[in-house]
């Protein structure tokens, strides 16, 4: 019942809106406000607004945060700046995935996490347990937090209209902090889930309905899960719980760029990571888009063209960019070929689809 979820504090406007509101990760959030095809054009033509202050924070702060964070996450923290972010996971003792996030210098000794709203308790213990003598404090801050991105190729140009701060220069996982934004003191961050140009606003919870609002003057798109989904599908981001999970590791997951099992530092997972970036991972995530009629869907298994079975499916759905059936799939490292025709079993059907680069299976 809805009733018995979380609710973000535009919860009130998705019903006077008339959104469709659905079970999201134990919180009550809106699929669609209009139909998920007009959203996701919208944000590759225009502009579209999502709330993403279901989203989880989680602030490690302390003499030894670094130390801390560098432990428990699979990316070099020493390449952080105090206006770079960085993309990088949560990872167990054989290098699954616990979760994927991005994690912000906010100074020297204090880091911010935005982590997925599933996981955020999950993840919050996984630190503390794990934070052994390290001289730093871990917090769940979520409920101080509100979020939203807006996205789409204007998205930049009204931005600009509400800042003083000179945004034109910004690139991707680069941020400002503890700039007036619509009126409001906030973490602007150029980043997104969409394979849009765009900003991720990082406020406090009570000054979310009012950039909201701000933002809606423009005559931007409200936008629900649905568009953010095939928007992210079309340009071949992983969502954590399908694409990404404790028993898929970011070389398999596709996001070996979050992993450097290299550096000096050790870290969770770090020797299963090293020996698959040496001697390559068992399996690997590829793009798939169908030759046939037919919408692949997550757990449905892939064959090669003798019937054997060599992977499944991890994310699908019809492009509303190019009406065509796309995926996500996993599969034998052995089985991969670019370019190569395998089989998606669709139900009581075996469906052809082709191998293409994940960045471009909507094309």
């Amino acid at each position: 019942m809805v009733q018995d979820l979380k609710k973000t504090p535009l919860y009130q406007h998705y019903v006077d809106a008339g959104a469709k509101i659905v079970e999201f990760g134990g919180w009550a959030m809106p699929v669609q406000f209009s139909s998920i095809k007009e959203e996701h054009n919208a944000v590759r033509t225009n502009v579209g607004l999502f709330d993403v202050s279901h989203m989880g924070e989680i602030l490690v702060e302390g003499e030894e945060a670094k130390d801390l964070v560098q432990y428990v996450l699979s990316n070099d923290v020493n390449l952080l700046t105090d206006n770079k972010a960085q993309y990088t996971a949560l990872c167990n003792e054989d290098g699954g995935v616990i979760d994927d996030l991005v994690i912000y210098e906010l100074n020297h000794d204090k880091y911010l996490l935005i982590v997925n709203a599933a996981n955020t308790e999950k993840d919050f213990d996984w630190i503390n347990k794990n934070k052994n003598n390290f001289n730093a404090e871990v917090k769940n801050v979520s409920s101080e937090y509100g979020q939203l991105a807006i996205q789409g190729p204007k998205a930049r140009e009204i931005v600009q209209e509400n800042t003083d701060i000179d945004v034109s220069g910004l690139k991707m996982f680069e941020f400002l902090k503890n700039v007036e934004v619509f009126g409001k003191n906030v973490i602007l961050s150029q980043s997104g889930y969409t394979g849009e140009d765009g900003f991720e606003i990082y406020c406090h919870k009570n000054d979310v309905i009012d950039i909201w609002e701000s933002i809606l003057k423009y005559g931007v798109t409200p936008c629900g899960l649905g568009a953010r989904d095939t928007l992210r599908l079309e340009a071949g981001l992983p969502l954590h719980g399908q694409d990404l999970t404790e028993s898929i590791t970011p070389y398999e997951g596709g996001i070996a760029f979050a992993a450097k099992p290299l550096i000096e530092e050790d870290f969770i997972g770090k020797n299963v990571l090293k020996s698959q970036k040496e001697n390559g991972a068992p399996r690997r995530t590829i793009g798939l888009r169908t030759i046939e009629k037919g919408i692949p869907r997550t757990g449905y298994t892939i064959l090669d063209l003798d019937g054997n079975e060599i992977g499944e499916v991890t994310s699908g759905t019809q492009s509303p960019s190019s009406g065509e059936s796309i995926a996500l799939g996993l599969i034998k490292r052995e089985s991969f070929e670019m370019g190569k025709e395998v089989i998606i079993q669709i139900r009581k059907r075996q469906v052809k689809a082709k191998i293409v680069k994940k960045n471009q299976i909507e094309k």
